[in-house]
């Protein structure tokens, strides 16, 4: 029988291991929240937040694996992504299930309210897209699928800019983890140009350029919020960029984030490699 922890050569596979504990925590504290009575005085809507959340949180993380795979050399990365990818789109499930909870499991109700607010539409646009990912992501679809599961999954990029875009929305005024989001996909959809265009994802200079480009993506997403949806002046946000009096803005972490990578490639050839190559054709 085969189990989501092992292997394909059906050997128990600790990163597949250690990947499903990690995708189990974050329900486990929520439970365990709301058992506790943490979550404050409307702990479902509470938990309708963090689930939403997580789900974004696990789909960033499954679209980080394949550069971060092309760039530490480490094959065994690939055996993780559909993992985190299911558990994005459980959260997501998990998201809408407690919306509807909430909603006293009046589907009429849920409905009209989908339509008419923009960013539940957005946000059910995501799920309808996370759940067409999920379905076809097993071995079998992928065969039958051919080329044409290559162009759906292409879609995992927008359907993470619509996410975000629907925690940008609930968020309001502090946005400093969507802004956070926003930068760090800016930077994998910049690994993902990079690579397209024949750049060496690996190089040191390449991915110092990717950091730079993400943190100043970041700062005009930042800026654009807040013009455009907010009455807060946008200048002032813009210039909080170049203090450090109150907290480090969300382009400063997108930077620090994205030049662990350059760090890691500037500092492997002094501690050697063993010269695996990577199969892309590995299994997932």
């Amino acid at each position: 029988m085969k189990y989501p922890w092992n292997d394909r050569a059906g050997k128990p596979s600790v990163i597949k291991i250690a990947a499903l504990a990690v995708a189990f925590l974050p329900l486990l504290w929520i439970a365990a929240s709301y058992k506790t009575n943490i979550l404050g005085p409307r702990p479902i809507t509470q938990a309708i937040h963090e689930t939403g959340d997580w789900a974004i949180r696990f789909f960033l993380v499954s679209l980080t694996i394949s550069p971060l795979r092309a760039i530490t050399r480490w094959s065994k990365l690939i055996l993780v992504r559909r993992i985190l990818g299911l558990t994005a789109l459980a959260y997501a499930l998990l998201h809408f299930s407690l919306y509807i909870v909430d909603q006293n499991f009046n589907l009429s109700r849920v409905a009209t309210e989908i339509w008419l607010r923009i960013y539940l539409l957005i946000g059910f646009v995501t799920l309808l897209g996370l759940v067409a990912l999920g379905v076809t992501s097993t071995d079998a679809t992928i065969r039958r699928m051919g080329k044409n599961w290559n162009r759906l999954h292409r879609l995992a990029y927008p359907l993470a800019a619509l996410g975000i875009l629907h925690f940008f929305m609930q968020s309001k005024a502090d946005v400093t983890e969507p802004t956070l989001m926003a930068g760090l996909l800016l930077a994998l959809i910049a690994y993902r140009v990079a690579k397209v265009w024949d750049f060496d994802i690996a190089a040191v200079p390449t991915l110092i350029a990717v950091a730079v480009i993400a943190a100043f993506g970041t700062v005009l997403i930042e800026y654009a919020w807040f013009a455009i949806a907010t009455r807060i002046p946008p200048s002032r946000v813009l210039l909080a960029n170049l203090s450090f009096s109150h907290s480090i803005r969300p382009s400063w972490w997108v930077l620090m984030a994205c030049l662990i990578p350059a760090f890691w490639a500037a500092i492997k050839p002094m501690i050697g490699n063993d010269g695996r190559k990577i199969n892309p054709l590995s299994a997932k």
